[in-house]
């Protein structure tokens, strides 16, 4: 067994059978003598070794000189972490390093059942693992008791309050117990994490690592400078020519994630997907098939990626450039973890260049600056990895031997071999043909002459382009099409070159495309079987030239005839001349004149409410004018009327 110091016995069996020989600079730096009762502020970036690192920084404040934890009703220590998958991805990086310890562990993450969770809760753990939102809501229904709580870990604080998790990292530090250790790791220390270190922490001690600086020295840094329209191309090939047991694509939205995951998968790749917009269970099932060798590539957001740790991750592909450094190491520490190498390649098109540059610069990183794979570097790797992985020095068995004679008898051996490559060929999606960056078609400016007469105008395209095939797009102008965005979407859908695409006619409702021989295979296979290029846009192949001749569903433009309005003006000219012509205007009669009527501002009663009123008023009569008569005759007067009333009003 390996000795570690300052490391007690049980962890010490748990790196020993995890195969650990030594520890990570970050990991030996927080058991530095004296570190294991104080605060502390680590500087760790991914794929440092930061999560083993903290279980073993917490193991003196929750073990003591024990080997062993004691049954308890409440939790002893909570790690904070920025999204589900790394909060995943912590407990089960904590439950290998404290199994001989007996410890229980719970998670508390968005998306999960809360209702299993307060169960787990409710039976008695020792650490809980979980996101800021889902633990605020537990510790405000009262599920998650924080009163024996020894130690908080932050892990990735920085992320965190860029994430705008402020306010609850406040909740759950000011509601665990002030004599609590609270242990910060963080990629970088800006002013917001100064300000909670001085605030939640108590004379925190800074842990920056030596070596730190050499975090990525096992990943190899490209830069691949390619055209714009090329750079999903140019992926296809790096994945094509590095052929990785897994590989992850970065791209900034979830939109390019969805057509990425689509083009590729129609190019016969394994791919998942991780985004913004999947489940729980979508993601947990996506990173699974990922593990278990299902899949080789994953495209995926920066936040959905969080977390993510597999094992034979070997390659890092920037579909689009990282915001910043920070960014551009997360990124690539995916890769080259535990001593393995990993490549991180950025895709740079001509006009990003100078930013990818300032990328490298901000993060001190060196890059090797090259084109991307062309079709027959990708080739000629494919022979080198089947020359390579062809075992020919183990002899054949007995039920070899006899489909050998047998094809012997009926080939070749050059044709045997022949099959052989071609079917080991058949098992990948062709390369494709990159144009250099910053080499587009030159435009051809010369014009042909034009009738002057009317008639259709013929569909402008390359001299040189014969025998091409026709598509048809369900759009045109009345959703807007035109050539600028037509002719970059097909090539990045469609797996097109400028150079294979001739000419554009764009009708009322459709658009007409021209492709080369060359590129009708590919840009079929790229849009697949439903011919989906990009979101509702689809193409399909037309059996011959459309024809141009026949008349646009568009009406024509057609002039007004203004002959009709300057009728119409003389007429009025007219009249109004005759009106002034007159030799004397009427006299003015006061006699025949009717003078207005007075109308009356009485409110006009309803039938109703005018017998509703007679009744009363003849029962005021009758009271007035009959001698002797009591009070209590009138009042049988007046409830005669309101007798009426009612009857009437029924």
């Amino acid at each position: 067994m390996t000795n570690f110091p300052n490391v007690c016995a049980a962890l010490t069996a748990a790196l020993t059978t995890r195969g650990y020989t030594a520890l990570t600079p970050v990991q030996e730096a927080v058991l530095a003598p004296g570190l294991d009762v104080v605060d502390l502020l680590v500087s760790a970036q991914t794929g440092s070794g930061k999560t083993v690192a903290f279980g073993l920084a917490l193991a003196p404040t929750l073990l003591g000189e024990d080997n062993s934890f004691p049954p308890t009703k409440a939790p002893l220590a909570i790690v904070i972490a920025p999204t589900r998958e790394l909060a995943l991805q912590v407990k089960r990086e904590l439950e290998w390093l404290y199994k001989e310890t007996g410890a229980r562990l719970a998670t508390c993450v968005g998306g999960m059942d809360m209702r299993d969770e307060r169960k787990a809760l409710g039976r008695g753990v020792h650490i809980v693992v979980g996101t800021p939102g889902r633990l605020c809501d537990h510790i405000k229904r009262g599920s998650l008791e924080m009163s024996l709580i020894k130690a908080v870990v932050l892990d990735e604080a920085d992320e965190m309050l860029k994430m705008g998790f402020r306010e609850e990292l406040e909740l759950i530090l000011s509601a665990a117990p002030h004599e609590r250790r609270t242990l910060m790791f963080s990629a970088t220390v800006p002013k917001t994490i100064i300000g909670m270190t001085k605030k939640y922490q108590k004379n925190a001690v800074r842990v920056n690592p030596a070596a730190e600086a050499k975090q990525h020295l096992d990943i190899e840094y490209r830069a691949l400078n390619v055209a714009k329209a090329d750079q999903e191309n140019a992926i296809i090939n790096v994945l094509r020519y590095y052929d990785a047991k897994n590989a992850i694509v970065f791209c900034d939205t979830r939109i390019a994630v969805n057509r990425m995951t689509s083009r590729f998968n129609n190019r016969g790749f394994s791919v998942v997907s991780l985004s913004g917009e999947l489940s729980q269970n979508e993601r947990s099932h996506a990173l699974q098939s990922l593990r278990d060798g299902r899949a080789k590539v994953c495209i995926a957001t920066d936040v959905a990626s969080r977390g993510l740790d597999l094992p034979d991750l070997e390659l890092v592909i920037h579909a689009t450039l990282p915001k910043n450094a920070e960014g551009l190491l997360h990124r690539s520490g995916r890769t080259g973890r535990a001593g393995r190498k990993g490549v991180s390649v950025l895709i740079v098109p001509q006009a990003g260049r100078r930013r990818a540059e300032r990328l490298f610069s901000a993060a001190k990183l060196k890059a090797e600056w090259a084109a991307p794979p062309s079709a027959d570097d990708v080739l000629g790797r494919d022979n080198e990895r089947l020359l390579a992985e062809l075992t020919v020095s183990a002899p054949a068995a007995k039920n070899e031997l006899e489909i050998v004679a047998k094809l012997l008898e009926a080939h070749t051996p050059e044709q045997i071999a022949t099959a052989f490559v071609r079917q080991y060929r058949a098992a990948y999606t062709a390369p494709e043909e990159l144009m250099k960056a910053g080499s587009y078609e030159p435009r051809d400016n010369t014009r042909a002459d034009r009738d002057s007469g009317s008639g259709p105008r013929k569909p402008r395209g390359r001299a040189d382009f014969e025998n091409g095939v026709w598509f048809s797009l369900n759009l045109g102008r009345k959703q807007k099409a035109e050539p600028r965005w037509i002719l970059p979407m097909l090539c990045k859908s469609g797996g097109l070159n400028r150079r294979d695409i001739g000419a554009i006619k764009i009708s009322e409702t459709k658009t007409f495309v021209e492709i080369s021989q060359a590129g009708v295979e590919d840009f079929v296979q790229a849009i697949g079987p439903e011919g989906k290029i990009e979101k509702a846009i689809t193409a399909h192949r037309l059996d011959a030239q459309p024809d141009f001749s026949a008349p646009d569903s568009k009406p024509q433009y057609k002039p007004r005839d203004k002959s009709t309005y300057k009728k119409k003006s003389a007429k009025r000219s007219d009249d109004f001349e005759a009106q002034m012509n007159q030799d004397s205007a009427p006299e003015f009669n006061p006699a025949a004149t009717k003078p207005k009527e007075k109308k009356s501002h009485k409110k006009k009663l309803t039938r109703t409410a005018t017998r509703m009123q007679n009744a009363k008023t003849k029962a005021k009569h009758k009271s007035k004018h009959k001698p002797g008569l009591t009070s209590n005759s009138r009042q049988a007067a007046d409830g005669g009327a309101k007798l009426v009333r009612k009857k009437r009003k029924k």
